[in-house]
């Protein structure tokens, strides 16, 4: 049985990705990816890419999305990319978004790298 402290924690990271989808769904973001990668990286528990139409597209998604985490009381996200608004990286400590104008998502094709299945701990050769 988990202890208190660790269902605690997974409430915490489930009520996160839930405000992550759902202010991605309401501010008309297109192909939603949302990735589990517990286990293979410590740089959070989910890893989200979505895509915006345009530049001014990308820049209010993720507009969108740091009201809605800060608002939902998930503190405040470290932010990349903004200026620009091709690539615009959001880091809320458990779950890490991606916005991408279409182009520049395909050009890097993280959900590829990242839905990759582990390697066995043995390496053929």
């Amino acid at each position: 049985m988990p202890s208190p402290a660790r269902i605690s924690v997974d409430d915490a990271v489930s009520r996160a990705i839930k405000t992550v989808l759902a202010s991605l769904e309401d501010s008309k973001a297109e192909n939603i990816v949302s990735i589990d990668i517990q286990g293979k990286s410590s740089l959070g528990d989910y890893m989200v890419v979505a895509s915006g139409r345009s530049h001014r597209h990308v820049s209010a998604v993720a507009d969108h999305l740091l009201k809605a985490l800060k608002d939902a009381g998930l503190g405040t996200a470290r932010v990349e990319g903004l200026s620009g608004a091709d690539w615009v990286l959001i880091d809320s400590g458990d779950i890490i978004v991606h916005v991408f104008r279409p182009e520049v998502r395909e050009f890097y094709n993280l959900e590829k790298m990242w839905q990759a299945p582990d390697l066995e701990e043995e390496t053929l050769h």
